[in-house]
């Protein structure tokens, strides 16, 4: 029997349940969807097929053929896809083609075609791949997953994330707040939950570019020691810590928060670190914080979490472009781990629908800035942080991931906590 030949267009509506809400186009002149879709999806080049049939992970097959340029959107900016994702997730469902099907789709398409290509350079090595890099969360491997994300260029996370460099959720006192006046206003209820209070020691393990340190040198008068991984964020957190002339109470060191000795703080700050950790590595790291801390100190857990606390996959492209090893679990784990490494939990609160917010503005701001954001650091880069962040946005709004706050005391023996009788935050 012969088959008859099938247009790209055809192969890809085989695989598409429902009426497409987008156009698709092909390099061979083949289409479908309607003409007057606010989407519209051109696949340009026959390594871009080949990105799309050769994964059997749908959303890693798209991001490589998207990233690499070889699936060009029009319709929504890249700095800024969000309304293009969320018609995707509302609007596309696919099905397994039946056998008669695949050999039509295969027999048209050619078997070269479901040969991988080299994924584009800004894609990690899979997760066997890196095991050759050293022992999942051993100090190299992880300051080479650090490195991948956050050593990009420091002037590209000016413009993206604006003059707080704060990459972290936001929390936003008024419907009306901008950016910047909700990243003050997460530093200070940080402050405010760990009691800050001039003289007093802080730790930030995971600084970042040193905005919880700065805040609370500049507006406690506390003496605040930051500890990152990464190179890059320590230089310009040095710089601007001088620059801001807060160099006698405020310090940035580049060092695995693993290796440092000093101990007695009086209150430690873990903002967005607990991602990259691991799981099972959250006995040793709360031990760790709890043996840092003076007794009654506060500890201040800020993460990212699931919306349930069963084992799941980050999926191949978090970890492939953005997180390699990060791991995510519900926030009853993390409350659970706090517990058992010997604090006190006195206070536990979410802010998701923050982080929603917080993550409009980055791409707000990334689509504005979008031609000095490219010539920063390539329009591939570029795009996968647009692709990145509206896509977390939309998992924050849609309550698959959220974002904790778990407030704990190192209380001791006797029951002392130094923790008032009602929160005064």
């Amino acid at each position: 029997m012969r088959i008859p030949a099938l247009t790209i267009a055809d192969a890809f509506g085989m695989v598409i349940a429902d009426e497409l809400p987008l156009r698709f186009t092909a390099y061979d002149g083949s289409s479908i969807g309607p003409d007057d879709a606010p989407f519209h999806f051109h696949l340009a080049t026959e390594r871009g097929l080949s990105y799309l049939v050769s994964s059997v992970d749908p959303d890693l097959a798209l991001a490589r053929a998207y990233v690499a340029g070889d699936l060009i959107l029009e319709g929504a900016h890249p700095g800024d896809p969000y309304p293009m994702l969320v018609a995707l997730k509302e609007g596309i469902k696919f099905r397994r083609p039946s056998p008669t099907d695949a050999l039509m789709l295969v027999r048209t398409l050619g078997l070269s075609r479901f040969l991988p290509p080299p994924p584009p350079p800004q894609e990690a090595p899979g997760r066997v791949r890196r095991v050759i890099d050293g022992v999942r969360h051993s100090l190299g491997r992880d300051a080479e997953a650090i490195s991948h994300h956050y050593d990009v260029s420091n002037r590209f996370y000016e413009l993206v994330l604006g003059p707080s460099m704060t990459y972290t959720c936001a929390v936003y006192p008024t419907d009306d707040a901008t950016l910047e006046e909700a990243q003050f206003e997460k530093y200070d209820l940080i402050a405010r939950k760990l009691d800050l209070k001039p003289g007093q020691r802080l730790l930030d393990v995971g600084c970042g570019w040193g905005g919880m340190v700065r805040h609370a040198a500049r507006e406690y008068g506390v003496k605040a020691l930051g500890v990152t991984l990464s190179e890059e964020q320590a230089f310009w957190a040095r710089q601007e810590i001088k620059r801001q002339r807060l160099d006698h109470l405020a310090e940035v060191r580049h060092l695995d928060y693993r290796l440092l000795e000093e101990t007695g703080f009086d209150a430690i700050s873990s903002i967005g670190l607990t991602e990259h950790i691991g799981i099972k590595n959250y006995p040793s790291y709360f031990g760790f914080l709890h043996d840092r801390l003076a007794p009654e100190g506060r500890l201040l857990n800020h993460c990212i979490t699931r919306a349930h606390n069963r084992p799941t996959d980050t999926g191949a492209f978090i970890d492939r472009y953005v997180f390699p090893d990060g791991e995510l679990t519900g926030s009853g784990t993390i409350v659970a781990s706090i517990e058992d490494a010997g604090f006190e939990v006195q206070h536990h609160e979410n802010i998701r629908e923050h982080y929603a917010r917080t993550l409009a503005g980055w791409c707000r701001n990334l689509a504005e800035n979008w031609d000095e954001c490219v010539a920063e650091v390539g329009e591939n880069t570029a795009r996968v942080w647009g692709l990145y962040m509206a896509g977390s946005r939309l998992s924050f709004e849609r309550n698959e991931i959220q974002l904790h706050h778990v407030l704990a005391t190192k209380t001791n023996g006797e029951g002392a906590s130094g923790y008032p009788l009602r929160h005064r935050f």
